[in-house]
């Protein structure tokens, strides 16, 4: 008797309905859950009213107002975060938020990988592709985060060493990968910090553990991807070889992007969004 080869389509996972328009591409989740609450959302035919109830969206077929809901292209995009917006689709306090950069711009509903608080600015990641952004955010990678900080203080090398040692603040122990003091003037200075997790506001919370104020702080690089000279304000498209360098393990960390052969030049591939 031969056996059986398992059907393979059976064991795709399934994911609640709110969770499947926002792999499709479609809308947030919050924004889906909205759309299941008044009705407009159809699953092979029959309306659904419960956000939670799971199906497969590469089977089932799942329409909104009538029209079938499909997969979008995948777009992968990084924005020079201005200081000041919040990194949310709507804000309920009425803020600006990241999306604002995004007008006028053709692209499918996009989601940012992680957060920047709203007083902090720099390399924001934004795509579709919710696969390759839990892996960029799932701790287990430790995809390294530079960050430039301008404190209200000139540290000598031993408070450097104490910041290095990390501090305890609310019962957590915050660390960094690495700090060190790229240039100080006057009264206050600039370091350059490297995360390998990330934590709510962790280089606020670990200087200001410290007494130490935080008058800007900048991301400048995630894993082997740099900022450049991207415009505060603007956005651009990734280039093949970038979201794939994000994607490999071996390559997230910016000293394995410095060890490859060639430069990615930050110019290329440019899309054009108004100032924030």
């Amino acid at each position: 008797m031969v056996a059986r080869r398992p059907d393979r389509r059976s064991a795709t996972p399934k994911v609640s309905l709110a969770r499947a328009l926002s792999k499709l591409g479609f809308c947030s989740r919050t924004q889906a859950e909205r759309l299941v609450a008044e009705g407009r959302v159809q699953v092979n035919g029959k309306t659904v009213r419960d956000a939670l109830l799971r199906f497969d969206p590469d089977r089932d077929r799942i329409t909104v107002d009538g029209e079938r809901v499909v997969t979008e292209r995948k777009v992968y995009l990084m924005l020079n975060k201005p200081r000041g917006l919040v990194t949310t689709r709507d804000d309920p306090e009425g803020r600006g938020t990241v999306y604002d950069c995004l007008e006028g711009l053709d692209l499918p509903f996009v989601s940012p990988v992680g957060r920047l608080d709203k007083a902090s600015e720099g390399l924001l990641l934004m795509t579709n592709d919710t696969r390759w952004a839990n892996g960029l955010l799932d701790p287990a990678s430790h995809v390294a985060k530079t960050y430039h900080v301008q404190i209200a203080a000139v540290p000598d090398e031993e408070m450097l060493d104490r910041f290095r040692q990390g501090a305890v603040a609310d019962g957590e122990l915050l660390t960094a990968s690495s700090i060190t003091l790229l240039r100080s003037g006057g009264r206050t200075a600039w370091l350059e910090v490297v995360l390998d997790e990330g934590r709510n506001r962790q280089i606020r919370r670990l200087l200001g553990a410290f007494d130490i104020e935080v008058l800007r702080l900048v991301r400048v690089a995630i894993g082997g991807l740099q900022l450049g000279e991207l415009a505060k304000g603007q956005a651009r498209h990734l280039t093949s070889e970038e979201v794939a360098i994000l994607a490999a393990p071996e390559l997230r960390h910016p000293r394995a992007e410095r060890e490859r052969s060639g430069r990615i030049d930050p110019k290329i591939h440019s899309v054009t969004s108004r100032e924030g």
